[in-house]
């Protein structure tokens, strides 16, 4: 179960990590540009506006592909390390977070899955709270946006406040979960793969 094929994913999970703040962070600045130019077309350039929404797609592009590698990784060393076997295919797993509606709550259960096998059920507790709290940051982002668009017409400055807020939060919730469910895997594994000094482990 720990030979040379299983390892602990922490250089998949920092290039997760690190995709996910960038994503996070460009969707920002994505929504700051459209803002302002739904605002005052006249003063802001649409090619601004378009460029920043180009970017957007390929960072978040470049983030779901590499969360999605990691949450591969993690599925299958899981497995090997339940004694029970984890619901659902492993294709199902991936395409889960793909389909829409499908992806609004399936995946959330497959995360927490994957977190109770690579551990002591004991230890889990606190760490299903986190991977709850994600999930409904990332869902109320996305109900906010869509009431932002909705009822707002994209000009309320509240509405946008609120989905940026939540855009960042379920963003640093996301690393979190990584984090958790990766050292998680380092200990049941048994492995010795410190993590960088950059970034710390959460305890």
């Amino acid at each position: 179960m720990t030979g040379p094929t299983v390892k602990a994913p922490w250089p998949l999970a920092r290039s997760a990590q690190a995709a996910v703040a960038a994503a996070a962070l460009v969707e920002v600045y994505r929504g700051v540009t459209m803002r302002a130019h739904h605002l005052h077309p006249e003063d802001t350039s649409l090619s601004a506006s378009g460029r920043a929404s180009m970017v957007s797609v390929y960072v978040m592009t470049l983030a779901v592909v590499l969360y999605l590698v990691w949450f591969t990784r993690c599925r299958r060393n899981a497995q090997l390390l339940s004694p029970e076997p984890l619901p659902g295919s492993a294709p199902w797993a991936v395409f889960s977070w793909l389909v829409p509606v499908v992806n609004l709550w399936v995946p959330r259960g497959l995360v927490l899955d994957i977190h109770r096998a690579s551990g002591p059920r004991s230890t889990a507790g606190h760490d299903e709270v986190l991977v709850n709290v994600w999930w409904a940051a990332w869902i109320g982002r996305a109900v906010v946006v869509t009431l932002g668009t909705q009822l707002g017409r994209g000009s309320s400055l509240a509405l946008f406040l609120v989905a940026e807020a939540l855009n960042l939060a379920a963003g640093a919730l996301a690393i979190a979960v990584i984090q958790r469910v990766t050292a998680r895997q380092v200990t049941a594994l048994g492995a010795v793969l410190p993590a960088p000094a950059d970034l710390p482990r959460l305890s």
